[in-house]
């Protein structure tokens, strides 16, 4: 441990500061990192952080790698027709790949974030040479984060410390109160970092010059129920803004790009047995009957598993089978707005199996 250097990923939130201050406590060697994206309201007083937690903090631009690997990411998968969790590859390319090398540049060998998640070091089978860490919830239900974590890799794990994970919210604002440390940022919103009017149709128009194009709504029948204004501004469940008056609510059911058609359906025909994953990182050995260990792509059997198919979703049974790099997800029960380009996240208990994207 005093060989460790920490690098601690500094927003200026009250979870980063706090995290700070826990990191300090354990570890001699820590310095900051506050990375820009190109996409903040206002700047961070720097000088006020380190003057609060007592060690020296980094700016680091990151804003071309952030526009290339997220919001172009974001917007090339939403003119595809999917609706994507720009928060899932921000952590799996930006903080833990880009931040993290210019981290190591720095002289750190570690990487700590105020996340609320855990990585647990002990998933160990001696008998094979097998050690590796995994992700688990944080100790605070409502704040847990695995979910956004969920496809980084074993080998980005190893080098990762969450301070927070044995805390609840509430604990950690008595901490910064305690130690009188007060956030420079404003409470943390749970919205897209890049989109600050929640006005996701109008961000994609403005960065692609685009027009928007008309098309047809109708119904599972094929029956023409009124137009839209464009499939970006839609994604699947939705209900706000299909604007065709019936005895109930219709919900966005699919979206066909071929046709440029919005189809949508009444609430109790928007669930589904079962889905596709791809782009699928794992983090669980299996082991068949015999004792060897198996790769995804070599398990023939399926696992029983807790899927969340968003991050407010609360999860769902379902059997897990892989085939040809895909991954086949049945649930017990059907499941209400399953979304092409979410993340699809597999739970056993509070550890995290693995995930990847709807398709």
């Amino acid at each position: 441990m005093n060989d460790t250097i920490v690098a601690i990923a500094l927003s200026g939130g009250v979870d980063s500061l706090v995290s700070g201050f826990l990191i300090k406590k354990k570890f001699k060697n820590v310095f900051g990192l506050h990375f820009t994206t190109g996409y903040e309201k206002t700047s961070v007083n720097i000088k006020a952080l380190e003057n609060q937690l007592g060690f020296p903090v980094h700016i680091v631009d990151l804003s071309q790698i952030f526009e290339t690997q997220v919001v172009q990411y974001f917007i090339s998968t939403y003119l595809t027709g999917k609706t994507p969790n720009p928060c899932v590859i921000c952590n799996q390319k930006i903080k833990f790949n880009a931040l993290w090398e210019k981290a190591r540049a720095l002289g750190a060998n570690a990487i700590a974030t105020g996340h609320y998640a855990t990585i647990v070091n002990s998933l160990s089978f001696p008998e094979k040479k097998i050690s590796q860490p995994f992700l688990a919830k944080g100790t605070d239900s409502v704040k847990d984060q695995s979910y956004f974590l969920s496809m980084l890799t074993p080998e980005q794990l190893e080098h990762i410390i969450f301070p927070l994970a044995g805390f609840t919210k509430s604990q950690v604002k008595n901490l910064a109160k305690e130690n009188n440390l007060t956030p420079l940022t404003p409470s943390e919103s749970q919205d897209i970092c890049f989109i600050h009017d929640k006005d996701f149709s109008q961000f994609i128009i403005k960065k692609k010059d685009l027009s928007p194009k008309p098309g047809n709504i109708v119904d599972l029948h094929g029956k023409k129920l009124g137009t839209h204004q464009g499939l970006h501004a839609f994604t699947i469940g939705q209900r706000r803004g299909i604007n065709c008056p019936a005895s109930e609510p219709y919900y966005v059911r699919h979206k066909n790009l071929s046709t440029n058609t919005l189809v949508v359906c009444f609430k109790k025909d928007l669930a589904q047995k079962q889905m596709q994953v791809d782009k699928i990182v794992w983090n669980y050995p299996l082991i068949n009957k015999g004792g060897k260990i198996k790769g995804i792509k070599e398990a023939k059997e399926s696992l029983e598993v807790i899927t969340k198919i968003r991050y407010s979703h609360k999860g769902a049974v379902s059997r897990l089978t892989f085939a040809n790099n895909l991954g086949l997800v049945i649930f017990d029960e059907p499941q209400s707005a399953v979304t092409p380009g979410q993340a699809a996240v597999f739970y056993k208990n509070d550890r995290v199996l693995g995930a990847g994207i709807i398709k």
